[in-house]
């Protein structure tokens, strides 16, 4: 060894041995050092390190070593890149954890550490020392049985090992399917952990095995419990007169929900008709979930763990027994329906004169898909036609004015398949927005915002209830200022300081010059990742996204718990109910933020999987793509008909040898220059298609 290796060894072995001092035999043993030729320089390394810091002599010719705080509690991380680090609990730099010492421990388990002594010009080292909990302990795999032994094989992102299933374990499982299995231990000297087969899924590949891989993957429940599906079919659909004496009577008002074509769970309608005094009386009617679902019951519970439906390529995993969502809840035509409901005077300029919040009855009259009423408000002819071509007047007059107040306007696309009955996907489209789309998210955001300012707008010195808020905070300015000079690259500036309607108007204009043109998709991209993400929270802070000062979420009760509490809390406090435990609250909302995020994870995995299934048959096919991501490990590049995103990896790249550049998201060739940016189209062919890790390889042309 040379005198650095020496040093490493000695520095990493030091702090395991505690807080006791060793003379250098019993450190060399202790690290494993036997040559001779080592062990003579030892007593030397130590002397250079006692003069650098990292251990301390404390006897003559007896060493310990120095510790930074000796022990760290925090959650560990996993880089895309495989390195690992500590997040500590309490915040503050990262340590560093090398392979060697991860010991057992998996990303996002929380751990106690050790800490090594800082090294000269190094980052904080640490070991896991106990892990205090599991992330999780179910796994999704392969299952692999060879010569009576049975491992069940895991995505190596996870868990880069594989898990031993004993054969009295396997549940049923045969080789090649997919399961679940539970890590029951996982031996300190041994390489693989120990598990048991909790479920079978099916065979690898099916469509319907795939979707349920995707959703134990995320821990989001793949059916729906018995004993809640049984107590849905005890509610009682009926309507009593006492229940509509005390409700407001819409049933004879023009009604009718929009909703796409493939929807079974309509849970809001709008309602039209114009007064005497020459004004639009419009009603917003949602579901009223909470009139059949008590808080803490058993349907009420199973609600609040799934917290959202989550709505995967092929099917809708409901946050409600289907019973509920379909048909007892759900707003279906020509059937009395009670709702929670939102009812405003609006003038010819769209201003809202008065509104009105209660529970109410409705009867609605006709069932549109969104293409029915896009055809309605493109030829002005066809059923309802009156009130949907004065509604989409309202509604573009309520969005422009919202655009006029700070709002942004970013205009995604949808992925969707066309899929035959098996679940194999047969062509991909693209769903945009269009007028009729608009129309029911305007009266959806304004009976948001109205519900919202209901409760939270309260007289100067009055402490508002507490409150479910759907936030979205201010971007970071770093990330402000970090984009604006990014785009002058490119020939664009905007506003990145100043009021909030200055910087949002900057930020629209922005998107409104790049459309169309080759870099469209490049700053959309990078203006979107400075934004924050929205969250529910009882602090409320607006909505920075739509220029609200408050809003929540009401709309949308059969699919979304916060909706619920909405309706609950309006509900109490309209009765005259005091404020409920804000801390309790809070921590419903973080729950509900957190599952809003696992959902969409799944619901991305799962497009990802149908597009890797769609793109099997296209190896050695050659398209045109738009680079949708540069990493340090290569690029991303979609597909521009299709959308389906792939990686060229950089080990592929063989022309030249390529630089990360982080800043200006490109890779550039060192000896060529060539570059690759985000948002550059380049030409791709399909060389690999992997549906177990969901993965496109591509290679440039």
């Amino acid at each position: 060894m040379n005198k650095k290796e020496l040093q490493t060894a000695l520095i990493e072995k030091l702090p395991s041995l505690g807080n006791k001092a060793f003379n250098y035999k019993q450190i060399a043993s202790a690290a494993g050092i036997t040559k001779a030729a080592d062990k003579s320089n030892i007593p030397m390394v130590l002397a250079e390190m006692v003069l650098d810091g990292l251990i301390k002599e404390v006897d003559r010719g007896k060493f310990k070593a120095v510790l930074h705080s000796n022990f760290l509690v925090g959650i560990i991380d996993r880089n895309s890149n495989g390195k690992t680090h500590l997040v500590p609990e309490d915040g503050g730099e990262q340590i560093f954890i090398a392979d060697r010492n991860v010991n057992h421990a998996m990303k996002g388990d929380k751990v106690r550490i050790l800490l090594y002594a800082r090294r000269r010009n190094r980052q904080i080292e640490g070991e896991v020392v106990e892990i205090l909990k599991r992330a999780r302990e179910t796994f999704v795999g392969v299952l692999s049985i060879c010569n009576n032994v049975a491992f069940v094989v895991v995505d190596n992102r996870i868990l880069s090992n594989d898990i031993y299933v004993p054969l009295d374990s396997l549940n049923g499982g045969k080789d090649g399917q997919k399961v679940i299995v539970k890590m029951i231990e996982w031996p300190e000297k041994a390489k693989n952990p120990i598990g048991k087969i909790i479920d079978v899924l099916g065979n690898a590949g099916e469509n319907n095995t795939e979707m349920h891989a995707i959703l134990a993957e995320y821990g989001l429940p793949y059916s729906y419990p018995e004993e809640v599906a049984r107590e849905a079919e005890k509610i009682d659909i009926s309507i009593s007169d006492a229940e509509i004496a005390k409700r407001i009577d819409c049933r004879n008002i023009t009604t009718f929900t929009i909703d796409p074509k493939d929807a079974k769970d309509f849970d809001d309608a709008i309602s039209y008709r114009k007064l005497a005094n020459g004004n639009f009386e419009v009603g917003v009617h949602i579901a009223d979930v909470t009139y059949y679902v008590s808080h803490n019951d058993i349907i009420d519970k199973e609600a609040y763990d799934r917290a959202t439906s989550v709505y995967l390529v092929d099917r809708t995993v409901p946050m409600l027994p289907e019973k509920l969502c379909n048909l007892v809840c759900s707003l279906r035509p020509n059937e009395d329906k009670l709702t929670y409901s939102v009812i405003f005077e609006m003038n010819d300029k769209a201003e809202v004169l008065h509104s009105k919040i209660s529970r109410a009855i409705i009867r609605s009259d006709r069932r549109f898909t969104y293409e029915d009423a896009q055809k309605v408000i493109e030829t002005g002819e066809g059923d309802l036609s009156e009130a949907i071509l004065a509604l989409d007047k309202l509604a573009k007059q309520l969005r422009e004015q919202r655009f006029k107040e700070g709002a942004i306007a970013f205009e995604r696309y949808e992925v969707k398949f066309e899929i035959d009955a098996a679940g194999k996907p047969l062509d991909v489209y693209f769903k945009e927005s269009k007028d009729a789309n608009k129309l029911i998210e305007e009266f959806m955001l304004l009976a948001n915002k109205t519900v919202a300012e209901h409760i939270g707008k309260v007289k100067k010195g009055t402490n508002p209830k507490t409150f479910v808020y759907r936030i979205h905070d201010e971007p970071n300015q770093e990330k402000l200022a970090n984009l604006s000079l990014f785009i002058k690259k490119f020939g664009y500036k905007f506003k990145s300081t100043g009021k909030r309607q200055e910087v949002s108007s900057s930020i629209n204009k922005l998107l409104d010059s790049v459309e169309g043109k080759k870099e469209q998709n490049l700053i959309e991209t990078v203006t979107i990742r400075s934004m924050a993400k929205a969250i529910y929270s009882t602090e409320n802070i607006g909505h920075y996204g739509l220029a609200f000062d408050y809003y929540t979420h009401f709309t949308s009760p059969i699919r979304r718990y916060p909706d619920m509490m909405v309706h609950r809390l309006l509900s109490a406090y309209d009765d005259g109910a005091s404020s409920v435990n804000q801390s309790k609250y809070e921590e419903y909302c973080e729950h509900c933020s957190d599952r809003e995020q696992v959902a969409a994870s799944a619901e991305r995995a799962s497009i990802k999987y149908k597009q890797v299934e769609f793109m099997s048959d296209k190896r050695g096919q050659v398209f045109d793509g738009v680079i949708s991501g540069v990493t340090e490990w290569g690029i991303y590049v979609e597909i521009i008909s299709n959308k389906c995103e792939g990686m060229v990896p950089m080990r592929d790249m063989d022309d030249d040898f390529y630089t990360y550049d982080e800043k200006n998201y490109c890779i550039i060739g060192r000896r060529t220059h060539r570059c690759y940016r985000l948002g550059d189209q380049v030409s791709i062919m399909v060389s690999k298609c992997n549906l177990d890790k969901k993965q496109l390889d591509f290679v440039l042309v």
